[in-house]
């Protein structure tokens, strides 16, 4: 199995990429607006994903947050809100919060899982921060490291309790950023006692079935190499401090935070740590860049997907509408 979780182009698979995927066989696939039309364009997409993987539990992809990051959108899907929606009802109601969090990630998770969606990017435990780019904001779970951690939980059982799992990120931490990791590579000049803050939530969290990396450089920790491709951050604070022990990907190689060939950048997760690496364009030549630099994913990496994986499908959620109308009373508090 290639490490690595790839885009496609479109709503379809080309011929061409069904035979790459066949013989490159990655860990997963990812999906984004570009691969969503409607419920049945999506499943039979999904679907073809699966049959060309051989694998029933093959992991899919997506980020559907909530406020401005949703790939799939009204009106063939529901409008979700930010999840700063709910720190802000833990504000004035932590129980209420914590549950309002929870019964929408299970709305979420059970859109996900009509059209084949087993993993959702979801939840973020940065820890927002005054004055850092707005890259996080409203999408983050608050400004305290207890409330983070209390919501992401919420995140995590409710996605559970609808059919799909989630991935915890930017680990370690991208609430500082002053910068888009998207565009250029932000620098979080913090020292290792105030670094503590942002780890806390993780640590929290540390049951996770999967965890995306940040890429972002920490002075403090590394002072070369941003944790996404960082050997001492992902080992000693990563896999040591935090302890976490699940799968870990990286953020997407695509952004400009990192430098290199898609090849190179594939190659330097999986060198420092990651299990596998997550390439989200979509462009055919670029996947197969990918796949010619790595090798077969370490049986480290397998036994932590099997283990993710098996969380899957285990939920009995109730009907979308008895989960939507119970969180909007609840955010009618806030």
């Amino acid at each position: 199995m290639l490490p690595a979780i790839l885009g496609l182009t479109g709503l379809t698979l080309t011929d061409d990429e069904r035979a790459f995927f066949r013989a490159a066989d990655p860990a997963g696939f990812i999906l984004f607006a570009r691969n969503c039309s409607d419920r049945a364009q999506l499943r039979a997409l999904t679907d073809s994903l699966r049959e060309v993987s051989g694998r029933a539990d093959v992991p899919i992809l997506i980020d559907q947050e909530g406020g401005r990051v949703m790939r799939m959108k009204p009106p063939h899907w529901p409008d979700f809100p930010a999840q700063g929606r709910f720190a802000a009802l833990y504000e004035r109601a932590p129980i209420s919060g914590i549950e309002a969090a929870r019964v929408n990630a299970a709305a979420i998770a059970l859109t996900l899982a009509e059209v084949g969606i087993n993993v959702n990017c979801l939840p973020l435990l940065d820890v927002r921060q005054a004055g850092a780019h707005d890259v996080i904001g409203d999408r983050a779970l608050g400004h305290e490291p207890l409330r983070v951690a209390a919501l992401g939980r919420a995140v995590l059982d409710g996605l559970e309790a609808g059919g799909c799992i989630g991935v915890v990120k930017h680990v370690p931490g991208h609430g500082r950023a002053g910068a888009d990791s998207h565009k250029e590579l932000p620098v979080v000049k913090a020292d290792a006692q105030a670094l503590e803050r942002d780890l806390a939530p993780f640590r929290a969290l540390k049951d996770a079935p999967m965890a995306m990396t940040a890429h972002v450089l920490y002075p403090a920790w590394d002072e070369a190499l941003p944790a996404s491709v960082s050997p001492t951050i992902i080992a000693t604070i990563i896999r040591g401090a935090i302890g976490f022990d699940g799968l870990l990907m990286s953020d997407d190689l695509v952004m400009a935070a990192l430098s290199g060939t898609p090849g190179e950048r594939a190659a330097a997760v999986i060198a420092a740590g990651c299990d596998v690496a997550l390439y989200c364009s979509g462009v055919l030549a670029e996947n197969e860049a990918v796949a010619g630099a790595l090798g077969a994913m370490s049986e480290a990496g397998l036994e932590r997907l099997a283990r993710a994986m098996a969380r899957t499908g285990r939920g009995a959620a109730a009907d979308y509408a008895a989960l939507a109308t119970k969180r909007d009373a609840l955010l009618a508090y806030a």
